[in-house]
């Protein structure tokens, strides 16, 4: 079977005559998404929880699937998930990238299929906290 967009977006089931749809996976970055992270990394520390975050989350969750992806330990994720009460909304935690819906990152630009002025966004790029 090839992979296509909707293969990778959008998984369908069947039961019988029914078909269950899937929610589609959305891939959210930890530090300076959801944590109050301003570029000063510490390895066994996470900044505590950004104010909306916990709200934005559960609202997501009832139409996506939500994974957190970082680079940080996975133990130490798993924990803060745990600190913050958000683990009936995050369904992983991840360091890969892999096929999904989207993904939300402070640290991005948005391809929009040109690249007349890319390098020039790329040049001058800041994440929302600087």
């Amino acid at each position: 079977m090839g992979y296509n967009e909707n293969t990778f977006n959008r998984q369908i089931a069947r039961q019988g005559d029914k078909i269950l749809k899937f929610k589609k996976t959305v891939l959210i970055d930890l530090d300076g998404v959801l944590n109050t992270y301003t570029g000063s990394y510490i390895a066994n520390y996470i900044p505590p929880l950004k104010n909306g975050a916990k709200e934005f989350i559960e609202e997501l969750c009832l139409h996506y699937k939500l994974k957190i992806f970082t680079t940080r330990d996975k133990n130490l994720v798993q924990h803060w998930i745990l600190q913050n009460k958000l683990e009936n909304f995050v369904s992983e935690v991840t360091n890969q990238k892999e096929p999904c819906h989207l993904y939300i990152d402070d640290r991005c630009i948005c391809f929009d299929g040109n690249y007349s002025g890319l390098k020039t966004k790329i040049d001058s790029f800041k994440p929302w906290y600087k």
